[in-house]
C-alpha cells in the first residue's frame, strides 16, 4: 500500500504544510496526535491522506480538539490497515451522493462513480469554502484521483501552493 499524508495547518502566519508518516500509528487517536504536533497552536489543522490512487480521507482538528473525519469510500476500511485505522468508527455522511447529484444542475460534469460510498462528516470543510455538496461531488467524479481532489480542495481553501510545494519536494 502506498499513501501520501499531508498535514495542512493554519496558524497566525497563514497556511503551512508538512508530510506525515503514519506507519507506526496504532489508532486514529495517534494519527490525531501527529496532526496536533504539526503545529500545536494552529487554529485549524487538516490532514489529507491519499491511498493507492483510490481513496481519500480528510481529518480536521479545530484548535487541537474535536476530531472530524471524512472518507471518500468506506471500502478503504475493508481493504487496508491504514483505512481501517482511519475509518473504523466513522459512519455514513448526512448528505448522500444521490442528493448531491440531484442538486447539481450542471449537465457538463463528468459522470459520478456509482460504486463510491463516502463516510463521515462531509461538511467538515464548509466553513473554509468547500461545502459537503462540493466535497461529495469531487469524490464521486469518475476519473478524479485523490490527489486531484486534494489539490482542488486545497486551492479552494487557500493552501494549494503549500501542498503543491510539499508534493514536489
Amino acid at each position: 500500500m502506498s499513501y501520501f499524508a499531508a498535514a495542512v495547518v493554519r496558524g497566525r502566519s497563514g497556511w503551512a504544510a508538512s508530510e506525515l508518516n503514519l506507519h507506526d500509528a496504532a489508532d486514529v487517536d495517534e494519527v490525531a496526535d501527529l496532526l496536533r504536533e504539526a503545529d500545536p497552536g494552529a487554529d485549524v489543522s487538516l490532514m489529507f491522506v491519499e491511498s493507492d490512487d483510490a481513496y481519500l480521507v480528510v481529518l480536521r482538528l479545530d484548535e487541537g480538539e474535536d476530531l472530524r473525519i471524512f472518507g471518500s469510500d468506506s471500502a478503504f476500511a475493508d481493504e487496508s490497515r491504514l483505512g481501517k485505522l482511519l475509518l473504523v468508527d466513522v459512519e455514513a455522511p448526512v448528505v448522500e451522493i444521490d442528493e448531491v447529484e440531484a442538486a447539481d444542475d450542471d449537465e457538463d460534469r463528468p459522470a459520478a462513480d456509482p460504486t463510491a460510498d463516502p463516510v463521515g462528516d462531509a461538511d467538515l470543510l464548509a466553513d473554509l469554502g468547500v461545502s459537503a455538496h462540493k466535497l461529495l461531488a469531487l469524490c464521486a467524479t469518475d476519473g478524479l484521483l485523490p490527489a486531484d481532489v486534494t489539490a482542488e480542495v486545497c486551492q479552494a481553501i487557500g493552501c494549494g501552493d503549500e501542498v503543491e510545494e510539499l508534493r514536489e519536494s
